[in-house]
């Protein structure tokens, strides 16, 4: 007997490349399968087999009515998805960032594309964060600034959908017909733009399919495209593949795509029940709340594990860890707390956090920061977006524009201003530069009323360094790129006020014991001032632990 294939929804056009945002109003089925008409009716024009960013400019901007600015998102959220390499990514950045004009940056543009099936694929995974009307008068999903966050049993009980893989499994299987007829040949339409019994699906389209599926045969433990699996010969006969045209039948391909469909075995929810436990947080004294950190296996390198962090409350947490690299990242619940996370990471998702700092390795793609406040996140990352977020302040390093979604107060920007030893080195490994930097210019994906209002670049006379206490290797000694002008000539006038004291009280002629009497006066000043502004419990936390208790290694 044939071993059997499973087939599971792949974590990361999910989690990374659905954006967390209800999608325009054209971005639906129906307009879609419009788009992929018009693009392979264009193939000699740049449309097809790959999507050119002119044709797409004007498809988005002139068919489906975007800005030209969301149609870049779309496009470059895609990109940033499948890769390219750190090194062309670098060469990009290059590139882009030598453009002196926005001419200059749209004929760089212009030479870039896409694969068109799987981008149609992408903009599809989009219907992810629909409000359905039905679902919301039912209370299932009534929009409000704070939405529902998923509990850390896995449970599929509302929730962040984009960490949830049993709404990705259930979002392929209510629409997996749709998403098949999406990738059909004009031909095998009828007039209406459905499919019939007689309809075939060709290779490159199940090629384009393995964008969202991929699986295993039960007898191996290798984890294998979807279109490495449906070429399999045990498998011709239930999924109807003919070698002469090289083609499925789509009604058994449809057939056996659902009847392979399974859970994700390298998913959240298995990482929450059957995950490594981590010792990273210690029990604080006095409260109820038990720190939960656990990681997934590491089954393939092709597949980033993932780490969930629950439920640190009123620690610091320091890790550089193998565990981290590549890794998908969530940070659920953690309140006064200091976590640094050092390490070059593939997704970080920050959620109902409060009154903390998150310090964290260069991450290759997205960081979220969804329904938390007060909280300071420190990071040099491709892309950052925020929902529902009150009173938060972001020191970042992005060649995106940062995305304001809808529900948030009190946003403040400012510059990215730390380096740890190796941080340069995990830039390069994620394919991260210096320029371009857009941590001043947002964009406003959901505009709320009074949206225009929503943030502020941190003024310069508010901001200060951020020392990372930790001794590392490495060769990086001071902020990557720099700070901008006027934040650098706001720290050179406070180091120059610094030395004039000292001069002064050098100058002073001060006996002996005036000057430990001056001594213990600034240093009860000092604590006075530790523990009004709370940072005595950041210094006290970096106090290691005692031997035994110390935070284990992972």
């Amino acid at each position: 007997m044939a071993a059997a294939v499973r087939l599971w929804v792949r974590t990361e056009p999910f989690l990374v490349g659905a954006l967390p945002a209800p999608p325009p109003a054209r971005l639906t089925p129906h307009y879609l399968r419009k788009v992929a008409a018009y693009a392979r009716a264009r193939a000699d024009q740049g449309c097809f087999p790959r999507l050119r960013w002119p044709c797409w400019r004007h498809i988005a901007c002139g068919k489906l009515q975007l800005s030209r600015d969301i149609a870049w998102l779309y496009f470059e959220l895609f990109r940033g998805l499948l890769g390219p390499a750190p090194p062309l990514r670098l060469r990009w950045a290059e590139a882009e960032a030598a453009c002196a004009s926005a001419e200059e940056l749209e004929r760089e543009r212009s030479k870039l594309s896409v694969d068109t099936l799987q981008f149609l694929l992408f903009l599809y995974v989009q219907q992810l964060h629909k409000v359905s009307l039905r679902r919301s008068l039912l209370g299932d999903e009534w929009p409000s600034p704070r939405t529902k966050s998923p509990s850390l049993t896995g449970k599929s009980a509302g929730g962040n959908k984009n960490w949830n893989d049993q709404e990705h499994l259930a979002f392929v299987q209510s629409h997996l017909l749709d998403i098949l007829e999406l990738l059909l040949e004009p031909e095998q339409l009828s007039a209406s733009s459905h499919s019939s019994c007689s309809s075939l699906v060709s290779f490159e389209a199940v090629c384009a399919l393995s964008f969202l599926l991929e699986g295993t045969v039960s007898s191996s433990g290798t984890v294998q495209p979807l279109h490495e699996l449906a070429l399999r010969q045990p498998c011709h006969g239930h999924n109807g593949f003919s070698k002469g045209s090289r083609t499925f039948s789509l009604p058994k391909l449809e057939s056996w795509l659902r009847s392979s469909l399974t859970a994700n075995p390298l998913g959240m929810t298995v990482c929450l029940k059957a995950g490594r436990k981590l010792a990273w947080a210690q029990q604080v004294e006095g409260t109820t709340r038990r720190a939960k950190i656990a990681c997934s296996a590491r089954v393939v390198p092709e597949v980033s594990p993932m780490v969930i962090m629950s439920q640190v409350y009123r620690q610091t947490l320091a890790k550089s860890s193998d565990t981290l690299v590549g890794a998908h990242v969530r940070i659920h619940r953690c309140n006064e707390s200091f976590i640094y996370l050092l390490s070059p990471l593939r997704s970080v998702t920050v959620e109902k956090c409060r009154n903390s700092t998150f310090v964290l390795g260069p991450v290759g793609t997205s960081v979220h920061v969804q329904s938390c406040d007060n909280v300071k996140v420190i990071v040099v990352c491709h892309r950052l977006s925020l929902s529902s977020t009150t009173g938060c302040t972001f020191h970042i390093l992005t060649p995106t524009q940062p995305l304001i979604l809808s529900g948030n107060q009190a946003v403040s920007f400012a510059p990215f201003h730390t380096h740890y030893p190796m941080l340069e080195d995990h830039m390069a490994q994620v394919g991260l530069a210096t320029l371009p930097n857009y941590w001043n210019s947002p964009m406003l994906v959901c505009r709320d009323s009074g949206d225009t209002n929503v943030f502020r670049l941190l003024p310069p006379s508010d901001f200060y360094t951020f020392v990372i206490p930790f001794e590392m290797e490495g060769d990086t000694t001071e902020t990557p790129g720099g700070l901008p002008q006027e934040y650098q000539e706001v720290l050179s006038q406070r180091e120059q006020k610094v030395q004039a004291w000292q001069r002064m009280v050098r100058e002073a002629g001060l006996t002996r014991d005036q000057r430990k009497q001056f001594q213990a006066v600034v240093e009860n000043k000092f604590y006075e001032w530790l523990v009004q502004t709370g940072n005595r419990q950041q210094l006290d936390s970096l106090v290691p632990p005692a031997l035994g208790s110390k935070q284990a290694a992972g």
